[in-house]
């Protein structure tokens, strides 16, 4: 599905990313873990067409999209819901939905949206109310739906976690796997590493802008280094 190589990018002379290889095969869900500031969203605003690449290749179905624009990677259904959420607070829940097939699924905008209440009941309780006014768990559902408008070929959740709750945290990590288990294929960027590992079938660890392990979740999960450098065992 997404294919990343020798990716590289940043922000005026800063280079955050340092030569990321990746990859995200139909139907997994692979893990993108690390602690703040090693470069993980950057890595999603590259691969979302918010940040230019300056070296390297990405191809999604093997179709290059390191040069193309924001709009065009979503319409090829490459769909990215952000860190904090980026609703719309002043619209309500129902007009953050419709926004997101602006660019991709308005044919079927309807069922889709039926899709969307069946998953989260709670925003269809509260279709007509200010996404501001939305607890922050209710918020975080409302931008997977609004993701899940644009009929994902690939769904990138961008620390989902946070912010939440243990029992919410739960909750989130339960919808993702339920969405996957429907062929969704995912690309969690996480801090949680725990949980992600439990859930993602590969995963990798950036540290400085570059992949320091990668490989099986469940082999990761066991490596002494991952554990002494983020579990602290």
């Amino acid at each position: 599905m997404l294919e990343v190589r020798g990716l590289r990018a940043g922000y005026g002379g800063t280079e955050v990313l340092r030569g990321i290889d990746l990859a995200v095969g139909a139907g997994e869900i692979v893990a993108v873990l690390g602690a703040n500031g090693v470069g993980k969203t950057t890595l999603n605003k590259v691969l979302s067409g918010l940040v230019p690449a300056a070296a390297g290749e990405i191809r999604f179905e093997d179709r290059p999209i390191a040069r193309a624009s924001a709009a065009a990677i979503v319409e090829a259904g490459l769909i990215h819901v952000p860190e904090g959420r980026k609703i719309f607070p002043n619209l309500s829940v129902r007009e953050n939905l419709v926004l997101g097939s602006y660019r991709r699924g308005r044919a079927r905008r309807g069922a889709n949206l039926e899709r969307v209440f069946a998953l989260f009941p709670r925003l269809k309780e509260r279709a007509r109310q200010a996404a501001g006014t939305l607890s922050g768990g209710e918020q975080q559902m409302l931008a997977i739906g609004r993701g899940l408008m644009a009929e994902p070929r690939l769904l990138i959740l961008d620390e989902p976690s946070l912010g939440l709750s243990p029992l919410l945290v739960e909750e989130m990590f339960a919808l993702v796997k339920d969405l996957n288990r429907e062929g969704l294929p995912i690309m969690l960027v996480e801090q949680n590493v725990v949980q992600s590992l439990d859930l993602a079938s590969r995963a990798y660890i950036l540290e400085n802008g570059t992949v320091a392990l990668s490989g099986a979740a469940s082999a990761l999960a066991a490596d002494p280094a991952l554990r002494r450098a983020y579990l602290g065992l």
